[in-house]
């Protein structure tokens, strides 16, 4: 097929997500490489967002790849009540890196399901009912993922699932709990302390569990600040309230650390997981349980099921993929590349007035742009597109670089095998790119 011919055809039987129909202009990907892939015209693209931030290690590693192929050649199916060699070895590999006591795994096909699954292990364990989320966050498209999100995504879903209750986000730039010179700890304790008062309104004995994205994903790479993960652990032990952490973007090696939480030394109740966990070479998601609460279901039934958990084929993926992190140190190289890129976006915030800041950890980053630094306008609005991002965003793809950009964000989350040189690249690019949105600066 021509590259035309591709397009055509997929826009004509495929539905896509999040997007008016009308107004899909697909990529027709043709192969892909580390950082880069390539159209069908034979054009390469920087895959800045890791696709949807989640291809870790990089595109078209012969290891995974070659691991797929036998586990295709031994077993290609088994039922989720099945035992295999697979799925013994998965459970050791990934026990070997999630944090404390969490080394019992329930798996399924992406982030949503594993969220969907955490909501129901955690009113079954608690006998609680409400769930505490916050406004800036996405936890997936399903019936009670969607519910759970905070931003405007789940506005055309609702009324949902019961029982959420929402909180705001540690988010410094632009919390009006943050004022200039506060420590990240006096910033926190302000931050928890309206949780607390949340949590107090609710009826803590009617809370089943807090349900946070560790580093917020999609919503702007906002870090929780020193003080605030240890103290939330604390409040939720204090409650008798579940802390779970979806990491289904910032787990596995994207954040520097094997998970986030692992930044602060906390040991959440529950941890979800996907994306990462196989490098999207297969789907895969998991829900990694604490000791207390896998230990409550021996002798009581777990309600939830998938036709295909722990499906061989993606278990296999996940073994091959987890093995090449350790084998490459990918976890270190996030770190030291994350190190990179924060002054590569240091230098951006110093040239660029549109740019009001810029937030990463390790390769999980933004920049904010504004169109007044002193009044800190967004340069697009919380819902629809803005005139500059749209340009912003296409001067990107004619230049060959593929990235996230909305709201008034670019985010940059490159493949974790990314080397200096390969981001110093993409940066001159965005660095061209952003002359774009300062003339627009009031």
């Amino acid at each position: 097929m021509t590259p035309d011919e591709i397009v055509e055809l997929t826009k004509k039987h495929n539905f896509f997500s999040w997007s008016a129909q009308g107004a899909v202009n697909p990529i027709p990907m043709a192969k892909a490489k580390g950082v880069y892939f390539w159209d069908a015209h034979g054009k390469r693209y920087f895959d800045l967002n890791s696709q949807l931030m989640c291809v870790n290690i990089g595109h078209g590693d012969q290891r995974v790849i070659e691991a797929i192929k036998a586990q295709a050649e031994e077993l290609v199916y088994a039922g989720p009540g099945m035992a295999s060699k697979v799925r013994a070895e998965i459970g050791r590999e990934l026990a070997d890196v999630t944090p404390g006591d969490l080394k019992k795994f329930f798996f399924t096909l992406g982030g949503a399901e594993a969220n969907e699954s955490a909501i129901k292990m955690a009113r079954a364990y608690t006998g609680r009912h409400k769930i505490i989320a916050r406004y800036r966050s996405y936890h997936g498209a399903t019936a009670a993922a969607i519910t759970l999100t905070g931003d405007h995504r789940r506005w055309a879903n609702e009324p949902g699932i019961s029982g959420v209750v929402r909180v705001f986000d540690p988010y410094k730039y632009r919390s009006p709990l943050y004022n200039e010179g506060d420590s990240d700890e006096a910033f926190a304790r302000k931050c928890l302390d309206q949780i607390e008062e949340v949590i107090m309104y609710e009826g803590p004995h009617t809370i089943a569990a807090m349900f946070i994205e560790t580093v917020t994903g999609t919503n702007g790479i906002i870090i929780p600040p020193d003080g605030y993960m240890q103290d939330l652990r604390e409040i939720c032990d204090k409650h008798g309230i579940l802390l779970i952490c979806d990491e289904v973007m910032a787990g596995l090696g994207r954040t520097g650390a094997w998970f986030a939480v692992d930044h602060w030394q906390v040991v959440p109740d529950l941890i979800t997981m996907a994306k990462g966990l196989t490098s999207a070479y297969m789907p895969l998601g998991a829900v990694a349980i604490s000791k207390k609460i896998s230990d409550y279901f021996e002798d009581k039934v777990f309600y939830g099921g998938l036709t295909y958990s722990a499906h061989p084929m993606s278990l296999a993926a996940a073994v091959a993929n987890l093995r090449v992190m350790k084998e490459d140190d990918i976890v270190g190289n996030s770190q030291r590349m994350g190190k990179v890129m924060a002054g590569l976006m240091d230098d951006l915030k110093a040239e660029h007035p549109s740019v009001g800041d810029t937030r990463n950890i390790g390769l999980f980053g933004c920049v904010e742009l504004v169109k007044n630094r002193k009044t800190k306008e967004p340069m697009g609005p919380y819902v629809g597109a803005s005139p500059e991002m749209a340009k912003l965003g296409a001067y990107l793809k004619d230049n060959g670089v593929y990235a996230f950009t909305w709201r008034n964000l670019l985010h940059t989350n490159p493949p974790l095998s990314v080397n200096e040189s390969e981001l110093r690249e993409v940066f001159e690019v965005i660095n061209k790119a952003l002359e774009i949105t300062d003339a627009a600066v009031k």
